[in-house]
């Protein structure tokens, strides 16, 4: 038999879970060299930040919401790093699995050479003409190793209780086992009442073979609620084309990419909720942004706010902010409008700040909507 597939208005009420949002997926420690491409770079800074668990940091930080993530770590230097990092952003990393340094034969266990690692990346924002740019090292870390049978879902999402459980298609596909973990839990979600949410993310980096990469995520789809992806990922990881010029305007893209959205929610009639930003860039550092929320089941488009020409630092993270703005508007009773617009004002403001997840509270995305719904400048604050 099917998910009973849990819908956003049947949301669970605060008090009857322990967590807001849970995300599983990747987390990677992220260096940074400023303004000079990696190749030259002589000085960095370190961020962590990965496409999924920069969800539950945005929940944490931002909204001030009860989230964590579950991911794997080896115990070491970098991975303590990580966690610190996460801590500081309010998440709680109690569901962290980590894997010791004493090659002891157990499961959850490498040996101090870097056998197993933690994931690293140098990421480039960019200027002008010069695109953004980010290098991985993630071939041989903790995460990777995870397989279905190794998270105990049923006291996770039945006796600690989660409100969302979200998740994304880096996870699902960075290793021949990660897809039967992440199944799972989508599965667990559902049966336990959690409405389930994924970013369909595609890195050609992670899977270079879009067929597998659409098998997988074939199977991940039946069983979620709120489905994010532009019409790229839609292609990529789906198989749906949007017929659109690439650098359309946003009412031309729209156009199109409604067409797509809407057969996709006819061939997953589970799905109550699809949404993605848009970005229209007209140099690395130079960009207009959208949103977008579909409604399945009134057939409802709803769009935030456009913002034309906005200079960004960091384009980092960008989707995984609006991805947490929505569940955060959703968790806290705002209705559709309201998610949409605080998606798109945490989407753009992620890419004000260095880092993958935005250094402001929910008083400056509020600030945000009123700024771009007003159609009005910024001002100091004194």
């Amino acid at each position: 038999m099917p998910d009973p597939i849990v819908r956003y208005p049947d949301l669970k009420p605060a008090g009857a879970a322990r967590y807001d949002g849970v995300a599983l997926g990747e987390v990677m420690l992220r260096f940074d060299p400023y303004d000079v491409p990696t190749a030259a770079a002589r000085l960095m800074r370190v961020f962590q930040g990965g496409g999924e668990t920069n969800v539950a940091c945005g929940l944490a930080y931002t909204f001030g919401l009860r989230a964590a993530v579950v991911t794997a770590l080896v115990d070491d230097h970098i991975g303590k790093n990580i966690r610190n990092q996460l801590r500081a952003a309010g998440v709680d990393t109690s569901q962290i699995i980590w894997f010791n340094t004493k090659s002891d034969g157990s499961r959850f266990s490498t040996d101090q050479k870097g056998t197993l690692m933690n994931g690293v990346n140098f990421t480039y924002i960019g200027k002008g003409v010069l695109p953004s740019d980010t290098l991985y090292y993630r071939a041989h870390t903790a995460v990777r190793e995870l397989r279905a049978g190794d998270v105990d879902w049923g006291r996770l999402f039945g006796q600690d209780g989660v409100r969302v459980f979200s998740t994304g298609g880096i996870f699902t596909l960075i290793s021949p086992t990660s897809a039967g973990l992440a199944l799972e839990a989508v599965q667990q979600a559902n049966a336990h009442g959690t409405f389930v949410a994924a970013d369909l993310n595609y890195r050609s980096k992670v899977e270079p073979d879009k067929n597998r990469a659409r098998a997988i995520n074939r199977q991940i789809a039946p069983h979620l609620g709120f489905l994010v992806g532009n019409d790229s990922d839609l292609s990529d990881a789906l198989g749906y084309e949007t017929k659109v010029a690439g650098h359309a305007p946003f009412d031309e893209w729209l156009a199109a990419y409604r067409e797509t959205v809407r057969q996709v929610a006819r061939d997953f009639p589970n799905l109550s909720l699809i949404g993605t930003q848009w970005r229209g860039a007209t140099s690395a550092d130079l960009i207009s942004w959208g949103g977008v929320l579909y409604d399945a089941a009134r057939d409802q488009f709803h769009t935030a706010t456009l913002r034309a020409d906005v200079p960004i630092l960091d384009r980092t993270g960008g989707g995984d902010s609006f991805m947490s703005g929505v569940l955060a508007a959703l968790l806290k009773g705002k209705d559709l409008p309201t998610a949409v617009e605080w998606g798109a004002a945490h989407g753009i403001l992620v890419q004000e700040t260095p880092g993958d997840i935005t250094l402001v509270d929910e008083k400056a995305v509020l600030a945000e909507v009123k700024r771009a719904q007003a159609g009005g400048g910024v001002k100091a604050t004194r």
